[in-house]
């Protein structure tokens, strides 16, 4: 498994067991005992605690948009998995740097946990959400490019 997916696996994982325990427990502690555990002597630690500060920083943010996204499903209603893989996922889509993790990874990495770690169709819901928010927030400089390949090109 590369670095970064273990990686993942392992902010999935505290931030489950955070989320499971009524997010009561110290958060640091979780992860510190994860990465021990499943990542003893994981490349890029700090990426695990990147994404961890990043996801905890932001999560109201992030589940305000989960609601919206998905309107059907209530935040507390979403399997455990399914809403920490969208929390990650968004994290990465909105907030971290485009040029370090390009949003379609964001999108297939979160899918990717959903499924190695989600019920049968926790990859499909992930994908939907994801996919749902990625159209509406829409890809930087891509709106762009299209206008300039409309305009007629003249010639003297």
């Amino acid at each position: 498994m590369a670095t970064r997916q273990l990686g993942r696996s392992i902010v999935l994982q505290s931030f489950y067991e955070w989320d499971f325990d009524g997010q009561k427990a110290d958060l640091t502690e979780v992860v510190e005992r994860n990465l021990g555990e499943f990542g003893p002597g994981i490349d890029e630690p700090e990426f695990v605690w990147k994404l961890v500060k990043g996801v905890a920083e932001h999560r109201k943010e992030i589940d305000k948009i989960i609601s919206k996204a998905a309107p059907e499903w209530p935040l507390e209603q979403i399997a455990i998995i399914d809403r920490n893989c969208l929390r990650i996922g968004l994290f990465e889509l909105l907030f971290a740097d485009r040029n370090e993790v390009p949003p379609k990874v964001a999108i297939n990495e979160a899918i990717e946990l959903a499924k190695n770690y989600g019920g049968p169709n926790s990859g499909k819901f992930v994908n939907g959400v994801l996919g749902t928010i990625y159209r509406e927030i829409g890809e930087p400089g891509k709106d762009h490019k299209k206008e300039e390949k409309k305009e007629p090109e003249i010639k003297e």
